[in-house]
């Protein structure tokens, strides 16, 4: 027969149930998981969760990636080509090695959608009619998302053919014009009524006369900037944007001899690769910064140096005497000051083209209770609404960055508001979480992983037409570089903090689920914020 053992009166509570044993209440600071914000979804100028759907990319899940930067940007075929990428100079991955290749993965994706047909619905009719003025990159983002929103919209568009300054701006041989055509047929089928060769004279009656509830001002810088040069002779002078859009429309430009551009930015370079293609007989970049300056991407600097393009930094054109330019040498000065010398030299051309800004045309709108202009742009508000009620602006007519990217990014957040606006209400601006820099990281626990680069066509090659001169990432070489992805600031399950935790008070929450911290026997040594390697914990003074 068994004899049962009754337990001394000393252990007769549970194990684990003693509040002497609750070494929790030593500690001093406390861990904290969180989501801190990584660097590249902070620098993007269109708002793309670009970690989220890196980690998609990743697993294999390509539809889901593309559908995550759909959310935002409804164009990443045409962004994988034209978008310059400042989201990779903020990438923490480049203090190891290299950035990831979130351009080269963002194409890669816009790619499968157009391949396989994948398409986006739009939302649930709200009876709302939204007028959008210009079928760029900011009016298009904005009409895509107010279809996604529910609302009926109608572009009207002065040109014969929609994208704006992706297709009026950017040769051919950087954004191949089927990808732009696929992609802007996405949005209209998507119900989005889209109507070219239709300029707006008065956009408060044309407003009136359609019934709409609210509107978007997105026309664009459309005509080139021009300043005077002293001139003897009938030499050709030309703006870059009046050239560009002859190049896209396939009509007679005088591109041809010895071409010399004038300016710095990327429409110069562009003219330049352009003329290139064209078959002039030489082409020369006159440039009043020096190259550190200049404000055209490095990439397309050097790939139009490589094709044959010429140089020639910290030069003013003073005038021009039949063929002859005299330029005067400048030198570098205070910031973006520059000192002149007195000091003269020329140089031949049979054509010039100023390429020093663009400027807009705003007399449809310029009469609008409470619209003002100034400085060559249109006065907004956070919102981005103008002085006139329900009436907004954004892309590159407004003061802020000018590129494709940024134009995008300020369709969305004109369609949010708006939308608030049609119900009635404000939208409140989120709270932005602080962002993971890679102090708060410990890299020791990535490995190397070298990136994998794009192919470009040799100059040769590419300099003889308009064909695409940079290919696709094949899907292997995609799903590599969006494993490159270190999700900072954000917990991928690692169970490093679960694995180094002297108290076992890391508490395994399931797959997809992450962890929490059991506080009761956790003593805040912060091991397990040392040790996480994308900085998703922060210890935090314990408050008594």
């Amino acid at each position: 027969m068994a004899v049962v053992m009754n337990k001394p009166y000393a252990i007769t509570l549970d194990v684990g149930s003693s509040l002497a044993n609750k070494t929790g209440s030593w500690r001093t600071a406390r861990p904290v998981y969180l989501d801190r914000l990584p660097p590249c979804n902070n620098q993007c100028p269109a708002g793309e969760n670009i970690q989220s759907w890196l980690n998609l990319a990743e697993e294999h899940k390509y539809e889901a990636a593309w559908r995550k930067i759909m959310e935002e940007n409804p164009f990443p075929s045409v962004m994988g080509r034209v978008c310059y990428h400042t989201c990779e100079g903020a990438c923490n991955r480049g203090q190891i090695d290299l950035p990831v290749g979130i351009n080269s993965v963002e194409r890669f994706l816009g790619d499968q959608a157009l391949k396989h047909g994948w398409k986006i619905n739009p939302g649930k009719p709200t009876g709302k009619k939204v007028m959008v003025l210009g079928a760029g990159p900011g009016g298009l983002s904005a009409a895509y998302h107010l279809a996604r929103m529910g609302h009926t919209v109608t572009v009207f568009e002065a040109s014969p053919k929609t994208g704006g300054m992706m297709r009026y701006g950017i040769p051919k041989y950087r954004m191949p014009r089927e990808k732009l055509n696929a992609e802007i047929n996405q949005i209209k089928e998507m119900g989005v009524d889209i109507r070219v060769n239709s300029r707006v004279d008065d956009v408060a009656l044309t407003m009136k006369e359609g019934g709409f509830d609210a509107c978007f001002l997105a026309v664009g810088l459309q005509n080139g900037r021009m300043i005077n040069i002293p001139q003897q002779g009938s030499l050709p002078i030309l703006d870059a944007v009046t050239v560009l859009r002859s190049v896209e429309l396939e009509e007679s430009v005088a591109l041809s001899g010895r071409v010399v551009i004038y300016g710095g930015g990327n429409t110069a370079i562009d003219v330049a690769r352009s003329a290139i293609r064209l078959g002039a007989l030489s082409v020369t970049v006159i440039v009043l910064e020096d190259r550190a300056q200049m404000p055209a991407h490095p990439a397309e600097i050097n790939e139009g140096l490589e094709e044959g393009m010429a140089l020639i930094n910290l030069r003013q054109i003073k005038q021009i005497e039949g063929n002859t330019l005299t330029l005067e040498i400048m030198v570098a000065g205070h910031g973006r000051d520059f000192l002149h010398t007195g000091q003269f030299e020329t140089i031949e051309a049979d054509v010039v083209v100023q390429a020093l800004g663009q400027t807009g045309a705003f007399t449809p709108f310029a009469n609008l209770p409470g619209i003002i202009i100034q400085d060559g742009a249109v006065q907004v508000g956070t919102d981005l609404m103008t002085g006139a009620l329900g009436v907004y602006a954004g892309g590159d007519m407004i003061p802020s960055q000018r590129n494709v990217t940024a134009a995008i990014g300020l369709g969305k957040k004109a369609a949010r508001n708006i939308d608030a606006f049609l119900r009635g209400e404000k939208l409140q601006p989120k709270v932005k979480a602080e962002i993971a820099d890679i102090s708060r990281m410990n890299t020791r626990y990535y490995s190397d992983a070298p990136r994998t680069m794009r192919p470009v066509l040799d100059a040769v090659r590419r300099s003889t037409g308009f064909a695409e001169v940079v290919g696709n990432l094949d899907e292997e070489n995609a799903v590599f570089e969006a494993r490159r992805c270190m999700s900072c600031g954000n917990c991928f399950e690692c169970d490093n903090c679960y694995g180094v935790c002297p108290d076992n008070s890391v508490i395994k929450l399931g797959p997809g689920n992450r962890f929490k911290f059991n506080y009761d026997y956790c003593k805040g040594c912060g091991i397990c914020a040392a040790e996480c390697p994308c900085g998703a914990i922060k210890m935090e003074i314990e408050q008594i």
